[in-house]
Order: C-alpha cells, then sequence, then structure tokens
C-alpha cells in the first residue's frame, strides 16, 4: 500500500515553480544505500497547456543478502497542477532478492559507451604520439644546437683575450652570472612551488587509490580522500618551498611557510564561502551552516596542515637549502638586450599554455563530463596515463621555451618558465566558458556562480601543478647545460 510522506497546499507560487521546473524538464536525484536514483518531476500534455506532477514514487529494491544490490525507481500517479488545491506525495517499496554481487552493483551506473568510446581511445593514442613528437624534436633541436654551442664556447676558451672581445660574443652563456640570481618575490614564487608539488603528489597518489580502490561506489570517497592526502602530503609543499627559498637567500621563512601553508586552502575555502552564502540565501540543499564551515576548516589547517608543513620547511632549509649553482652570481645584474617581439617573456607565457592544453583538451571534455553532467567517472587508467603525458609536454613545452629566452640573453627564466607552463589553467578555464553556454543547461545566480567559481579553483589549481612541474624540469635543464660549461 502507498504511504503519504507529505501534502502540498499548491497556492500560485508553488504552481509558477512547479510549472517551470516541468517545462525545463528539471530531474532530482536521490540516493539509497549510496546508490544514486534519478526521477522526473512531472510532465506536459500535447498542446503544453496542461501540466502534471508525479506524485507517487514506487521504489523496487534488490537486496543479496543482506546488502542492497539494486535500486529501481517509477514516477507514477500523474495529478494536473490546479492552484488552490491539496496534493499528496506518496511512495511504496517492494523487497526482491537479487543475483547482482554487492561488489559489482555500480556496473549498471558506468557508461563504457561514452568513457571507453574510439575517439577517447583515439585522444590517448594522439596525445602519445605528441609525446613521442616534441621529445624527439625538443631532443634533436637541443642536443645539436647545444653541441655547437659547446663546440663554439671551446674554441672561443683557446683564444687569446683580444681575439675573444673580437670575436661574436651571444647566446645562453653570456648570462651565466646572471641566470641563477634569485627570482624576483621570491617569497610568493617559492609558495607557489611548493603548493604546486604538492597538488602534483596529491593527484598522483589519488588517482592510484582510486585505480586500486574504486572509490566511485561511495558517495564523497573521492573527495574525502584527497581531503586527507592533501593534509598528509603537507610535508612535500614545506619540503620544495622552503628549500627554494632558502636557496634563493631568503630569510624570513616562518612567513613563507605560512603563505605555503595557507595559499590552496585560502582560495578553496574562500570560493567555498561566497558560494556557501548564495546557497543560504537561495535555502538551497547544498547549504552549510556558517559555523560548521569555520570550525572544520580551521581545525583542519591549523592542527594537521600547518604542523606538518612545518616539518617540510625544516626538512627542506636543512637538507637542500645551501645554494649550490655551478656558476656565481655577478654583483651588479647585466643589463637585458633588446629582442624580438615574440621573445618576450610575456608573448611566451602566453603560447606556452597551447601545447600541454592541447594534449588534455580531450580527457577535459570527460571530466567535466563527470563533474556536472552526473556520469560517473571511473576510468582512472586514463587520467592517469594524461596525467603523465601532461607532465612530458609540460617540461618539454617549458625547456624550449627557456632556452630561447636565455639564447636571447635574457635570464629571467624562473617565473618565465613557472608561468608559461601555468599558462595552461587559462585555456582550461576559457574552454569551461564553451561547456558552460553550449553544453550545460545552467541558469540563475547561484548555477553560474557555482560552477564557474569552482572550475576557477580547479583551473587555478591546475596552473600551480604545471607551473611547479614546468620550473622543476627547466630548472634541472638549466643546471645540467651551465655544469657542462667550463666558466672562467
Amino acid at each position: 500500500m502507498p504511504a503519504t510522506y507529505c501534502e502540498i497546499d499548491l497556492d500560485k507560487e508553488k504552481r509558477d515553480a512547479f510549472v517551470y521546473a516541468i517545462k525545463n524538464h528539471y530531474w532530482y536525484q536521490m540516493y539509497i544505500d549510496d546508490l544514486p536514483i534519478w526521477g522526473i518531476v512531472g510532465e506536459a500534455d500535447e498542446n503544453g497547456e496542461d501540466y502534471y506532477l508525479w506524485t507517487y514514487k514506487k521504489l523496487e529494491i534488490g537486496f543479496n543478502g543482506n546488502r542492497i544490490v539494486d535500486v529501481n525507481l517509477t514516477s507514477e500517479g500523474k495529478v494536473k497542477l490546479v492552484p488552490n488545491t491539496k496534493i499528496q506525495m506518496s511512495y511504496s517499496v517492494k523487497w526482491k532478492k537479487s543475483d547482482v554481487k554487492f561488489e559489482d552493483r555500480f556496473d549498471k551506473y558506468l557508461d563504457p559507451s561514452f568513457f571507453q568510446h574510439r575517439i577517447h581511445w583515439f585522444s590517448i593514442f594522439n596525445s602519445f604520439m605528441m609525446v613521442i613528437f616534441l621529445v624527439g624534436l625538443v631532443s634533436m633541436i637541443l642536443m645539436r644546437t647545444l653541441r655547437k654551442d659547446y663546440a663554439r664556447y671551446s674554441k672561443e676558451e683557446e683564444m687569446d683575450d683580444m681575439d675573444r672581445d673580437l670575436g661574436d660574443e651571444y647566446g645562453w652563456k653570456q648570462v651565466h652570472g646572471d641566470v641563477f640570481r634569485p627570482s624576483s618575490h621570491p617569497l610568493i614564487f617559492s609558495s607557489l612551488i611548493g603548493s604546486g608539488c604538492q597538488i602534483f603528489a596529491v593527484s598522483l597518489i589519488v588517482i592510484i587509490v582510486a585505480m586500486i580502490e574504486d572509490l566511485y561506489t561511495e558517495r564523497g570517497s573521492m573527495l574525502s580522500t584527497a581531503i586527507f592526502v592533501y593534509a598528509a602530503t603537507s610535508p612535500v609543499n614545506g619540503y620544495f618551498g622552503g628549500s627554494l627559498y632558502a636557496r634563493q637567500g631568503g630569510r624570513r621563512w616562518i612567513k613563507q611557510m605560512f603563505i605555503g601553508a595557507f595559499l590552496i586552502p585560502a582560495m578553496v575555502c574562500g570560493t567555498a564561502f561566497f558560494i556557501n552564502f548564495i546557497a543560504i540565501y537561495y535555502h538551497a540543499s547544498r547549504a552549510i551552516p556558517f559555523g560548521t564551515m569555520v570550525s572544520g576548516r580551521l581545525l583542519h589547517l591549523f592542527f594537521v596542515i600547518l604542523p606538518l608543513n612545518l616539518v617540510g620547511t625544516i626538512l627542506g632549509r636543512n637538507l637542500s637549502g645551501q645554494p649550490n649553482f655551478p656558476c656565481r652570481v655577478n654583483a651588479v645584474p647585466r643589463p637585458i638586450p633588446e629582442k624580438k617581439w615574440f621573445m618576450e617573456p610575456a608573448v611566451i607565457v602566453c603560447l606556452g599554455g597551447i601545447l600541454p592544453f592541447g594534449s588534455i583538451f580531450i580527457e577535459m571534455y570527460f571530466i567535466f563530463t563527470s563533474f556536472w553532467a552526473y556520469k560517473i567517472y571511473y576510468v582512472y587508467g586514463f587520467m592517469m596515463l594524461v596525467l603523465v603525458i601532461l607532465c612530458i609536454v609540460t617540461v618539454c613545452v617549458t625547456i624550449v621555451c627557456t632556452y630561447f629566452l636565455l639564447n636571447a640573453e635574457d635570464y629571467r627564466w624562473q617565473w618565465t618558465s613557472f608561468l608559461s607552463a601555468a599558462s595552461t589553467a587559462i585555456y582550461v578555464y576559457m574552454y569551461s566558458f564553451y561547456y558552460y553556454f553550449f553544453k550545460t543547461k545552467m541558469y540563475g545566480l547561484f548555477q553560474t556562480s557555482f560552477y564557474f567559481g569552482y572550475m576557477a579553483v580547479f583551473s587555478t589549481a591546475l596552473g600551480i601543478m604545471c607551473g611547479a612541474i614546468g620550473y622543476m624540469g627547466t630548472s634541472a635543464f638549466v643546471r645540467k647545460i651551465y655544469t657542462n660549461v667550463k666558466i672562467d
């Protein structure tokens, strides 16, 4: 027998709200034992003049032993929406035995035809071929060019002072006294590098855990795992950020540690607070009490993340905080000569993110669809491959950009390498605009702020991670080429 669970007094305002939902094909989502079910609000007649609400929900729940393994929902009881009437909402539950194993109960929600479509396989193959081509091209160009540079520089060392003065002096060797000069704003720079290394560690660990444990089978498990791993990897942030700041001669290491520890949490919490205020204003189900948000975030930050970051900072400063550059730094900075417009750092930064974005473009569509179209993402093997491809492409592109910059006798490579790799985030965020307007049907202040707020967080975190990867790879390259050159 159907059981009544609520009664609606349908005044004009409520009727208009239901009519609007029916016109726009609204669906609702519920969970029973972490299994999602979806139902439609109602339907209109053929003429679009009368609107009907589904008032009866028929639930059929399958069980195997003492575990729920299947849930189905059927909407019935069509009632015409007429103002100033009362509508009873009811439901019934039917239990049935099922042969589905508990570990296989999510299989029906997966969409192999979408996530394992040929275009997905083709995009992975295409990105992999791009990696092979780019790595080969970079290796060939740089090895041939550097071999010529080494030969020319070795020949110059055999010249006397007059011949050397009359010869052409140009290229990356000429800035050897400035290339290891501390970057501008080293406190912010080192904090960004530390945060980027931590985000990379979190991404790698969470993807590996998701491949092993099938985190998609439990609601919220992916987010909980990411938060736990982020807190546990806080020493990574402190180690890389603190050691880099010490090598660049920074003295305010406590301030750097606080900025590095608070950078990502402040960005995420700031966005979450802003969206939560809007949710409270709209009385949305996603709204969280302000006190709960503040207490939870502050306890997590001050009693877990900050102490672990402090441990990493101390280790980084003591183990790898001493400057051991292959070239000594000149007391007076060398003037930067004029160069062509396309060799300016701003142009290099804008162009540097195109290839990395191209390598992850198709995967972004599947990830966005999982975020915003209620599809369960489960192909984490693909995501791992894409992460590896992104790292390789990013490092190769930033190395090429840095070599061209140094060859133009511009030693401002630290920020350029970071920003040229981080510019991938700009293209990802631009793509999110396209996805919003052409692939979703969101509207209104709450949905718009929710979408673009969290996409900004996602893109910024991706940019910081790519920037750190690009800088770390480029730093190793710069150290290598200047180590192999004998400099008086």
